[in-house]
């Protein structure tokens, strides 16, 4: 089987959220040499923003490739892989549901968003991998590790990864559907009540 690639597209944003950043980091530095003449200070910032910023750069992602065997995503110099065996549930997300993240080691709008974000709805370390805040397809494995990644063809990507057996039921879609079908039943009960 001949691999199948999924390339990240970046968009406008990911350019501009990239811009500011990069001139935040320029007027901050220019700042403290300023202020400190060139001194010990600055050296030391411009150090680590530089070391920050080839650090964030190395892990943007690129594509995800999907092999015979395994599902690999990408970036400039890392690779993770996550084998098909082991995938318990593929499903896409909305983004509304992806509010609750919040960046614990990672990049956030410098090219895209990827790292180890804590997910505060369900207060768990996840790993993302977009280059947008859209087109999100979440993919868990068997350990209950969940990876979620953006590519601009994810039904396509969602139908070839989805296990022989079908999807795990997902913990949070039952309880949506358990709440709706309360309000339901309460709204049904209501007016039933109403006409009596």
């Amino acid at each position: 089987m001949e691999p199948h690639i999924y390339k990240y597209r970046f968009g406008r944003s990911a350019y501009y959220g990239a811009a500011v950043y990069l001139a935040l980091f320029g007027l901050l530095g220019w700042w403290l040499y300023h202020l400190y003449e060139g001194g010990y200070l600055s050296a030391w910032f411009t150090s680590f923003i530089g070391a920050i910023i080839a650090l964030m750069a190395l892990s943007i992602p690129r594509k995800i490739v999907v092999t015979e065997d395994r599902v690999e995503i990408r970036c400039l110099l890392d690779i993770t892989e996550v084998r098909r065996d082991e995938i318990a549930s593929v499903r896409r997300v909305e983004p509304r549901r992806m509010k609750w993240f919040i960046p614990i080691f990672g990049g956030y709008g410098f090219f895209g968003y990827y790292g180890h974000f804590l997910d505060l709805r369900r207060f768990d370390r996840v790993r993302l991998y977009a280059s947008e805040w859209k087109n999100f397809v979440e993919i868990t494995d068997i350990y209950e590790e969940r990876l979620y990644v953006s590519c601009t063809d994810a039904d396509r990507l969602v139908a070839e990864l989805t296990p022989p057996g079908g999807n795990r039921p997902d913990e949070e879609e039952e309880e949506e559907e358990d709440e709706a079908r309360m309000e339901q039943e309460t709204a049904t009960g209501q007016a039933v009540s109403d006409k009596e």
